[in-house]
């Protein structure tokens, strides 16, 4: 009965840890800022340097990040992080998952799966976002174009063009 137990904790995934309860409440509490469109709270919770890689590889500031919130219209809808990565030490963590978010922009409705990846750091007793990187998940894996080959045996990814999270 013991190796059971010991082969299920081996086997199973360790990519979730348990969250600090400090970092989990600053977690959902940036979550719910993105819901709700506040950015005084969001203000709080992105460091100054923070910096966010979009869907399409363009670079954001802090500014430019909460500035996509006061765009006319804009609504992200409430959305849950499946397949959860947490890996925590004392003063960072790095946390992550699939997302399928949704939101309104410009009167249309969008969506987009992405693996999304956010780097925390704890400064003067608080936890702060610091880097968010939200590629696409890409859909099918192409096969490679006659005459290609990869070395490591896989299929290219396509490129994709300038596709930012927030535009169509």
């Amino acid at each position: 009965m013991k190796l059971a137990v010991i082969l299920a904790l081996v086997t199973a995934p360790a990519f979730a840890t348990e969250l600090p309860p400090d970092l989990a409440q600053a977690v959902r509490d940036y979550d719910r800022a993105q819901v709700d469109n506040d950015t005084a709270t969001l203000g709080r919770l992105v460091e100054d340097d923070y910096v966010l890689v979009n869907s399409d590889a363009s670079v954001e500031n802090k500014q430019q990040f909460l500035a996509d919130f006061h765009l006319p219209g804009f609504k992200i809808d409430p959305y849950t992080l499946k397949e959860p990565i947490h890996k925590v030490w004392n003063d960072g963590a790095v946390i992550g998952g699939l997302l399928d978010l949704s939101w309104t922009q410009d009167g249309r409705h969008q969506t987009r799966r992405l693996r999304v990846s956010y780097v925390w750091a704890k400064r003067d007793g608080h936890w702060r976002a610091t880097y968010a990187q939200v590629p696409r998940v890409v859909s099918q894996v192409p096969t490679p174009k006659p005459g290609r080959t990869d070395p490591l045996n896989r299929a290219a990814a396509p490129a994709i063009g300038p596709q930012s999270l927030l535009s169509p």
